[in-house]
């Protein structure tokens, strides 16, 4: 994969074989813990993916009105914002990158309420049932 500096922009937006382009962020947007990382690198490796990316998004939905959704993916996609923390590679698109900024990604491996967690400085509200929030 062919990984450089777009010659028309500034060098924090990037091309990947000529077609996609990305910005690259930093932990400012969203950090993932070292417990986090370890079971996203984990989950990438048994998926086949070991260079892949977790993807977040914001979303309609929930009690509260927005939610999180995040997949595995390959890598990031036109006009996404990617950021490495822990040894892992996040992404997330523009609009929810408003809604993230200064999140942190947790893992529990609680018994009831294990799983990955965000903890967003961004939300003013959350549900009861800590699966959505409001902005």
């Amino acid at each position: 994969m062919d990984i450089r500096p777009s010659p028309r922009t500034f060098p924090a937006e990037m091309t990947v074989a000529g077609e996609i382009k990305y910005k690259i962020g930093n932990e400012k947007l969203v950090k993932v813990t070292e417990k986090a990382g370890t079971k996203l690198t984990s989950l990438l490796t048994r998926q086949g993916r070991p260079q892949g990316a977790l993807r977040v998004a914001v979303i309609g939905g929930g009690c509260s009105g927005l939610q999180y959704k995040m997949d595995l993916v390959d890598g990031p996609a036109n006009r996404d914002i990617m950021v490495e923390s822990s040894g892992v590679r996040v992404v997330v698109d523009p609009k929810s990158a408003l809604f993230v900024s200064g999140s942190l990604l947790d893992f529990s491996e609680d018994l009831q309420k294990g799983g990955f967690k965000v903890t967003n400085p961004n939300a003013v509200a959350h549900c009861s049932c800590g699966e959505s929030f409001s902005a």
